[in-house]
């Protein structure tokens, strides 16, 4: 079977998976970094009367207009408590920030451009332009405005604006589930104390860590030995548990001991591919199954983890409606890098950065794909296309940001 290209590979897993149309009802606290499913309108006027921009007086333009004029101070607007009078000729109101500007006023002349006199006037020192250090009336938005639109990712700055359009609460799309099954049985827990030929699961943790990053709800489906059945009921759980996307990790290839593949395709999964031209990553499996997208990523840690995001940080943006993340970059290779063979590499390295602002990229001396720490200690993969030429040292690759 010949090996698909990391991108082909990519195009028909995004291609298999629509978007999720679902949507939830949330409250503002909890809708950071949800995607929403309706255009949002304005439930009110922003400001909803005109205000003052400043601490100052409010009057009368043509009072304004000559310098040295010397106007009678009748009251005050404060906000959240304006003046209720009316601004007459030689008149001001002494205002502040945020206050409504009174009536007959349409210009604040800031305090910085008065003098106190005692007797409770004024003497202007400035002559401002009609209208300043006014915020008029619906000047940011008035009801019925949409602000915002379905689609948008909410952070800060439209969470702030959703609460001052008087809404608590927000329609956004649901987010995807992904549910996580690991197969082995050499595998345990974190905590247990390993028998011989067993070893401590660790690919699980990783991968829902992505997920959970990528807007995903995760359902940890455990341990699982290798039996079909069991297997079987598990992807039954998944399924059950309205899962849009079941991971599973490990016996995805075809050994006498990976059953995950059989298991799910007598289970009705509908195979898609699987063996991708990569490296780390070569067994990955890609189905359906009655709506669910199944990815089988491969077992040794660091070849689960690079395709995670290689292919599951993508799908999971892609259900949630989120914007795609891109992590693509490029850097000096500090050591010299050989040719490569078909399939694509992507090199574990260390990111610095030079005197000149330029990044470099130092790979580790092993690459072994049960090697966890390196994987941790890097910061970006180095790109190597299948067929790439040799290079020498210094020579600008791309590379896929980690961190």
């Amino acid at each position: 079977m010949a090996l698909l290209p990391v991108s082909d590979a990519l195009d028909r897993l995004l291609a298999i998976s629509a978007p999720i149309t679902g949507s939830d009802v949330i409250g503002l606290h909890e809708a950071m970094g949800r995607v929403l499913a309706t255009d949002v309108a304005a439930l009110v006027t922003h400001p909803a009367f005109d205000n003052s921009a400043m601490d100052g007086y409010a009057g009368r333009h043509e009072d304004f207009a000559q310098v040295g004029t010397e106007l009678v101070v009748i009251g005050e607007s404060a906000a959240g408590r304006g003046f209720s009078g009316h601004v007459g000729p030689g008149q001001v109101v002494r205002i502040f920030t945020g206050a409504p500007v009174p009536a007959g006023a349409d210009t604040v002349l800031i305090q910085e451009d008065a003098n106190t006199l005692p007797d409770g006037r004024i003497r202007t020192t400035f002559a401002p332009a009609q209208g300043r250090h006014i915020r008029p009336k619906g000047q940011d938005f008035a009801i019925g405005d949409i602000v915002l639109r379905t689609g948008e990712m909410l952070d800060s700055g439209r969470l702030t604006v959703a609460a001052a359009m008087n809404h608590p609460r927000l329609p956004v799309f649901k987010r995807p589930k992904v549910a996580i099954l690991a197969t082995g049985d050499e595998l345990l827990p974190p905590g247990s104390v390993p028998g011989p030929g067993q070893i401590i699961a660790s690919n699980t943790y990783g991968v829902a860590a992505i997920a959970r990053d990528n807007g995903a709800e995760v359902i940890d489906l455990g341990i699982v030995r290798d039996d079909n059945a069991l297997i079987a009921a598990a992807v039954a759980k998944a399924q059950a548990a309205g899962a849009d996307v079941l991971v599973t990790l490990g016996g995805a290839s075809v050994g006498d001991h990976d059953l995950v593949q059989p298991a799910l395709v007598e289970s009705g999964m509908v195979l898609d591919f699987w063996q991708i031209a990569m490296r780390p990553g070569k067994p990955l499996m890609v189905g359906t199954l009655d709506g669910m997208t199944v990815l089988g990523l491969p077992g040794n840690p660091v070849s689960s983890l690079v395709c995670a995001l290689l292919f599951l940080e993508p799908l999971l943006r892609h259900l949630g409606s989120l914007p795609p993340r891109d992590r693509s970059g490029q850097a000096k290779t500090v050591t010299a890098l050989p040719a490569n063979d078909k399939r694509q590499d992507y090199v574990r390295a260390r990111l610095t950065r030079g005197a000149d602002g330029v990044l470099r990229a130092e790979t580790f001396l092993r690459q072994d794909s049960s090697m966890m720490q390196v994987f941790a200690q890097s910061d970006c993969l180095i790109i190597r296309p299948p067929h790439a030429s040799a290079v020498d040292a210094g020579a600008v690759c791309d590379v896929m940001i980690l961190r």
